[in-house]
């Protein structure tokens, strides 16, 4: 699975992807031009998570659920709390999805 995979299925990939969309849809954009915007955000994003993310978070809540499937783990926790070194924040429910990096780059 390629790493743009895993945050195009996130809020922001999802939202990139209907706005571009709308504006193919709509005339403002070509289809070419919206998959160039797509592929530099997806180079973007992979570069920023491989070299710019450095923080390390601690998180603690109440399992609600748990899978694992095609060697991806998914984790619902209810009542969550996120610490770092920047805080805390508590969180009512989080979905968690992780998997091996290794094989991301297979």
């Amino acid at each position: 699975m390629p790493t743009f995979e895993l945050y195009r299925r996130s809020t922001i990939g999802m939202c990139l992807t209907e706005t571009l969309d709308d504006l193919v849809q709509n005339g403002t954009l070509s289809p070419e031009l919206a998959m160039q915007v797509l592929i530099q955000f997806d180079k973007s994003m992979t570069e920023a998570l491989e070299t710019q993310v450095k923080s390390k978070v601690s998180i603690k809540g109440h399992l609600h659920t748990y899978r694992f499937c095609d060697n991806v783990w998914t984790f619902i926790l209810q009542d969550a709390l996120f610490k770092s070194d920047e805080g805390q924040e508590n969180v009512g429910r989080v979905k968690i999805v992780a998997c091996d990096s290794k094989l991301l780059s297979q």
